[in-house]
């Protein structure tokens, strides 16, 4: 059976995700408040706005936050 190819392409890399707010904070072990504080100041990676109540993150953007910050 051929599956179909990826809108990338063709690539290994697993398809981007959109995270919610609940799931960044387990992630990034900050609250709310910290987040949005870290945002304002550009120290944080800036959320995408889906909708009137519905606010996402990019997956990836936030994976390379981790780094930068396990980095130094």
């Amino acid at each position: 059976m051929n599956l179909p190819e990826s809108p990338s392409g063709g690539s290994s890399e697993p398809p981007q995700r959109l995270l919610r707010l609940p799931e960044v904070m387990e992630r990034v072990g900050l609250r709310r408040t910290a987040i949005y504080q870290r945002m304002r100041e550009g120290r944080f990676p800036a959320s995408r706005s889906l909708g009137p109540r519905c606010t996402v993150w990019v997956e990836s953007e936030i994976d390379n936050w981790v780094q930068s910050v396990i980095s130094g």
